[in-house]
């Protein structure tokens, strides 16, 4: 049985027990999170749309992180102009408890 849920503007396909790391949501670790559903397979019975609406998926925040660092490097040719800048991408990792549906 899996699922598609939709996270942070994100579509992921998800199953029990599974570690997934979304973009941050404000929430605790250790607190359970119920995510939008927007199709369930299981077997060969499927449930989208409105069906899927009906069924839930809750998870468990299992950390908060940064992805490791990109740099950005920016310049104009024969202008002496260079930038460079790091970035980190806050995620957060999500433990799928159940599939209900």
């Amino acid at each position: 049985m899996y699922a598609i849920v939709e996270c942070g503007g994100k579509q992921y396909k998800v199953e029990k027990d599974m570690l997934v790391k979304v973009e941050k949501i404000n929430a605790e670790v250790g607190a359970n999170v119920e995510l939008k559903v927007l199709m369930v397979a299981d077997g060969g019975n499927i449930k989208a749309g409105t069906e899927a609406a009906a069924c839930k998926v809750t998870a468990t925040v299992s950390s908060q992180g940064k992805a490791p660092k990109v740099l950005v490097f920016h310049y104009k040719s024969k202008k002496q102009i260079r930038k460079r800048q790091g970035h980190r991408q806050p995620y957060t990792e999500l433990k799928i408890v159940s599939i209900e549906g």
